[in-house]
């Protein structure tokens, strides 16, 4: 299997995790990865707020919520502890989060437990980091946020083709990616010397424990909507590209649509599957 040191964060978060007594923990020790922060402050409840004050926000802007919502399939690609799972498992009949690591998955479960409707939870390891071992045509919507970005960009068009072959003919697809920007000349560079760090046996899993490393670790790609849509254009009808209103990015053929509460340095691709 190739090797993809910009997960390294991410397993040593889900290593971490394992060995706290409560998603209370979790939040406050693996803040490089989740909530920005570390320290006694900081909750589950509250670090599952914020998904619940954005998930209603994004399934009516992106008109993902229909009178059919309750019995339909919504797979979460990035999942992590569950941050919007818990608010998703209260919109959809069935959700079924995706993640590389198995203990997030297993706090995903406890968090949704504790915040959502557990019995309509399922949950699936993405192991080798760009395929989703789900059926084809299995869900309604196929959802993705602040998770595309930080894969290597082969990884992350990967995603995109499982999003749209997971999706029934019919069925949306709302996926999230960040945009080249100005300081992206110093930033990628830094983030491949960074994420080679990570391989230093004994320092690179201490550093990447750390959240400027983390984080900088993690700016692993910037893809423009065409070379997203391109390869998939055939198999999408209703194409919009979302962006906020400070924000230029655009894709040939796809309609351009403002949301402000969209950070200016990401954009969305939402679509109908065919």
């Amino acid at each position: 299997m190739r090797r993809r040191p910009q997960l390294v964060p991410w397993k040593a978060a889900g290593r971490v995790s394992e060995q706290q007594a409560s998603g209370d923990d979790v939040v406050r020790t693996t803040g490089w990865v989740f909530n920005n922060e570390t320290g006694n402050a900081g909750s589950l409840e509250e670090f599952v707020a914020t998904g619940d004050a954005e998930v209603p926000a994004y399934l009516t802007v992106f008109g993902l919520r229909t009178p059919e919502t309750e019995n339909q399939t919504l797979v979460e690609i990035g999942c992590g502890i569950g941050r919007m799972t818990s608010a998703f498992t209260r919109e959809f009949g069935v959700v079924v989060a995706c993640d590389l690591d198995a203990g997030f998955l297993e706090r995903c479960h406890e968090t949704v437990a504790r915040f959502g409707k557990v019995d309509r939870l399922r949950t699936s390891r993405v192991a080798d980091g760009h395929t989703l071992d789900l059926a084809p045509n299995s869900a309604d919507v196929a959802f993705s946020y602040i998770t595309l970005q930080h894969c290597d960009p082969d990884d992350a068009l990967d995603l995109t083709a499982e999003a749209v072959r997971i999706t029934r003919p019919g069925g949306k697809i709302a996926l999230n990616y960040r945009s080249r920007g100005a300081a992206d000349i110093v930033v990628l560079p830094l983030g491949a010397l960074m994420r080679g760090a990570f391989r230093i046996p004994s320092f690179g899993p201490w550093l990447a424990r750390q959240r400027w490393a983390a984080r900088l670790g993690w700016q692993a790609n910037r893809l423009a909507p065409d070379e997203v849509i391109g390869p998939l254009s055939p198999l999408l009808d209703d194409l919009q590209v979302w962006r906020n209103p400070k924000s230029n990015v655009t894709a040939y053929g796809a309609e351009s649509k403002l949301f402000d509460g969209i950070n200016p340095r990401h954009y969305w691709i939402v679509a109908t599957v065919r």
